[in-house]
């Protein structure tokens, strides 16, 4: 057996909280190793349904969530998510969740930040979210974050809330944003310690001794692929690596830890906030992907983008991310549509491109290459094999394989768990 990464293949929004879920009751621990609460899965189990932002997606399952030293945490935001999913029913305990005791938090300070400078962008503004993602991590880098250890430290913490209010406060202040007070926060965090420290360990060595054991581990990744902030189309991206090899770095384990990637992607193609989409549809078949897929944000509510299923994108994503299959979802969306279509490259300033390149303004200028194939009127709806599938369906999903250079390892056939047709078992190697 082995451990598996779940990875967004296109913009984010594509389905994973389902896939995550549905893989979750087979594994023994599931890891977040980036992010923060700017992204979310929503699950749906039976009657209920689940929104989560922070927390691992096992502990639906009742298995052991972890959230690793990769993701930034807003701790009033997972108290707020742990007393939500307990009203729900769920079990969420220091001896069902861990933390990284490294894991760097996001204070009122980063959020304060992150929405001014977005109303400081004006029209050219990033789309983020204003949850303090970006200028945590920008702390993380800059030696100078708080991390959920310094909590047990009051002097530790008193002395780096010096330090980040010398620099936090000056940007404020030349965003004509108000200021924070020192005695404030410390308060704050202060009487925050004893409700987050219970959850804080050296995850590292929990996940040494897991993986001594053969245990399976499941690596859960926010955003996608093309919102890394290397390989994204930047600066539209997020602040953290989403690559499946960041579940490494991200949770503490060694490279080998990612084990079988499995790339998630919608059936079509969705982008949350702003930045280059080639393949966007601004017309009545936009609008009716958008209305049937129910694209809004599971943390947000922003309305999502929608548009035609970019091949180029996703064999870009398959490459850089390391995926080694695909988990298609969302394909009941497209029944009734008589066409469809792939994008399957661009033209940019009159040169054929076959993946998105890394510059700004020929993003921005990428036009689909478009391949038309034809659409099925049967439904797809919680089909749970091929033998279900319209005879066009398969013939989609089969030219997605091929161009891609993936194998569809998994479709989902609607929002319910068991809607799902499996082809390979992702644990199985």
């Amino acid at each position: 057996m082995t451990n598996v990464t779940i990875i967004g293949a296109q913009w984010g929004d594509e389905g994973k909280g389902k896939v995550v879920d549905w893989l979750a009751s087979r594994a023994d621990i599931v890891v977040r190793f980036q992010g923060g609460h700017n992204a979310g899965h929503t699950l749906v189990v039976g009657n209920q349904t689940y929104k989560l932002s922070l927390l691992p997606s096992g502990v639906v399952n009742g298995k052991l969530g972890i959230i690793g030293n990769g993701v930034v945490v807003d701790p009033t935001a997972l108290l707020t998510e742990i007393e939500r999913v307990s009203a729900q029913g769920l079990k969420v305990t220091p001896e069902t969740l861990r933390i990284a005791e490294n894991a760097p938090l996001i204070l009122p300070l980063h959020a304060a930040l992150d929405a001014a400078r977005e109303a400081a962008r004006g029209e050219r503004k990033i789309g983020t979210t204003g949850r303090g993602i970006g200028p945590a991590y920008e702390d993380k880098v800059a030696r100078r974050a708080i991390r959920i250890c310094d909590l047990a430290e009051p002097e530790t913490l008193s002395a780096k809330l010096d330090e980040l209010l010398l620099h936090h406060n000056t940007l404020l202040a030349g965003l004509g944003a108000p200021i924070f007070k020192k005695e404030d926060l410390l308060a704050d965090l202060l009487a925050l310690a004893p409700k987050l420290l219970p959850y804080a360990e050296p995850v590292w060595e929990r996940l040494a001794e897991a993986k001594a054991k053969g245990e399976k581990i499941l690596f859960e990744g926010a955003q996608a692929v093309m919102l890394d902030v290397d390989h994204g189309t930047y600066p539209f991206v997020t602040s953290s690596n989403t690559v499946a090899g960041t579940a490494a770095s991200g949770s503490g384990m060694g490279p080998d830890a990612a084990g079988r990637v499995l790339g998630i992607a919608k059936a079509y193609t969705t982008r949350v906030g702003s930045g280059p989409f080639p393949t966007e549809l601004q017309d009545e078949t936009g609008q009716r992907l958008g209305e049937r897929g129910h694209e809004f944000g599971t943390v947000t509510g922003r309305k999502r983008r929608c548009g035609w299923f970019d091949a180029a994108m996703v064999r870009q994503a398959v490459k850089v991310g390391g995926v080694q299959g695909l988990a298609l979802t969302k394909l009941d969306v497209l029944d009734g549509f008589e066409e469809l279509k792939i994008c399957t490259g661009y033209m940019i300033d009159g040169q054929p491109y076959k993946h998105l390149p890394a510059a700004m303004a020929k993003q921005a200028a990428a036009e689909p290459i478009y391949e038309v194939m034809e659409g099925w009127t049967d439904s797809t709806q919680g089909a749970r094999s091929w033998a279900e599938l319209p005879a066009a369906a398969i013939k989609y999903v089969k030219r997605i394989e091929e161009l891609v250079e993936a194998p569809v390892t998994l479709l989902s056939t609607s929002p319910e768990r068991d809607d799902t047709i499996l082809m390979q078992d992702p644990f199985a190697g």
